[in-house]
C-alpha cells in the first residue's frame, strides 16, 4: 500500500497537535486530512466520526506518555518514591517550556485541554479522560504506597492525596497557559514538591 500504510497513524498524529495547539471545536476534519496527507474518504475509512479519532487521538497520547513521555521519565524505579513524585512535577514543567519554545505558547495539557473544553458535551469523551485521569492517579497512588511502605511518608490517605497531587498539576498547567508563561510552573511546582516533603 505504500505511503497509505501509515495513513491511520498520520490522521492520529495531525489531530493530536491540531487539537492540542488549538482546541478540538476549531479543528475540523479536512483540515486534520489536509495536514495528514489524506483524503476524506481514507478518514472516514479508518474513523467513523471525529469522535472516534478522538478516543483513538486520547489513547495514541495515554501510550506515549507511559513508554517515552513524561510519565515514563518520571516514574522510572531508578530513584526513590518521593523523588518520582519530585522529577513528575519537574518534568512537567520542563515539557510545557519545551512546548511553549517549539510552539511560541504554552499549550497546556492534552487531556486537560479536551476535559474543559468537551467533557460536559460528550458523554464518552468524558468516560474516556476519566480512565485516562484515574490511571494517572493510579501510578502516584502506587508511588505514595511505596513512600508510606519505606517509610520517606507518613500514613496518610494515598488515593485522596494522588488525586490532589494530579489536580494541583493540572492547575497550575492551567496558570502556566492563561499567563502564557511556562517559567510560572516551576515556581507553583517547587510549592507542591515542598507541601508533600512537609507530609513525609
Amino acid at each position: 500500500m505504500g505511503r497509505n500504510s501509515d495513513a491511520k497513524q498520520r490522521i492520529i498524529d495531525s489531530a493530536a497537535e491540531l487539537f492540542h495547539s488549538r482546541s478540538y471545536a476549531n479543528v475540523g476534519v479536512q483540515e486534520i486530512c489536509e495536514k495528514a496527507n489524506v483524503k476524506k474518504g481514507s478518514f472516514y475509512h479508518f474513523f467513523p466520526s471525529k469522535r472516534d479519532l478522538t478516543l483513538a487521538v486520547i489513547d495514541h497520547i495515554w501510550l506515549y506518555y507511559n513508554r517515552e513521555g513524561p510519565v515514563a521519565k518520571a516514574f522510572g524505579k531508578d530513584v526513590p518514591p518521593l523523588k518520582r513524585i519530585e522529577r513528575f512535577f519537574l518534568g512537567s514543567c520542563e515539557f510545557q517550556a519545551q512546548l511553549q519554545k517549539e510552539k511560541g505558547k504554552v499549550c497546556g495539557c492534552h487531556f486537560g485541554n479536551l476535559a474543559s473544553e468537551i467533557s460536559s458535551q460528550d458523554e464518552v469523551i468524558r468516560k474516556k479522560l476519566d480512565e485516562i485521569f484515574s490511571a494517572q492517579a493510579d501510578v502516584i497512588e502506587n508511588t505514595l504506597v511505596e513512600a508510606v511502605a519505606v517509610g520517606d511518608l507518613r500514613e496518610i490517605d494515598t488515593k485522596a492525596a494522588a488525586n490532589a497531587i494530579l489536580a494541583f498539576m493540572q492547575g497550575i498547567i492551567l496558570m502556566a497557559k492563561t499567563r502564557n508563561d511556562a517559567r510560572l510552573m516551576r515556581k507553583m511546582a517547587k510549592a507542591g514538591i515542598d507541601m508533600i516533603y512537609q507530609s513525609g
